[in-house]
């Protein structure tokens, strides 16, 4: 009966290892550079067609927001652009906008606020854009 546990707790360890090896496989490539600075919205899910995103108050000119089914973004002053926030590299979320630039975090690549495109790889498609309208002040998908 002894062995049947022993085993039993080999394995359980052994499983415990494996998810650990394929956690930090996909954490990233360990790179040493700080990560932008992040702005995000909440909720978990894209939001519905009509729904308030957020204000043109809110995103500033030549940068923009990562809420959580669309990146909003300013590229010139009165000019309001969606983005999915899905990196088409390998689909990781993008997590800033800085420089004129959609920083995804991942590998790296950074696509242009002005048309999604990629402005340095890896990724090699650029971000599909997102239907979105300005009511007044508020912004609200499309």
């Amino acid at each position: 009966m002894d062995k049947n546990v022993t085993r039993r707790h080999a394995l359980s360890v052994a499983a415990l290892a494996g998810a650990g090896v394929a956690v930090a496989a996909c954490s990233g490539g360990g790179d040493s550079t700080a990560a932008p600075q992040t702005t995000e919205g909440g909720g978990s899910s894209a939001p519905a067609a009509g729904g308030a995103l957020t204000t043109t108050a809110e995103v500033p000119v030549g940068g923009g927001v990562v809420l959580a089914g669309v990146v909003v973004v300013q590229p010139e002053a009165g000019t309001f652009k969606g983005f999915s926030p899905t990196c088409t590299h390998q689909g990781c979320k993008v997590t800033s906008v800085a420089d004129g630039q959609i920083v995804c975090p991942c590998h790296g690549s950074h696509f242009s606020i002005a048309d999604g495109s990629v402005s340095s790889g890896p990724a090699t498609k650029p971000l599909p854009e997102v239907p979105i309208k300005v009511d007044g002040t508020n912004i609200t998908m499309a």
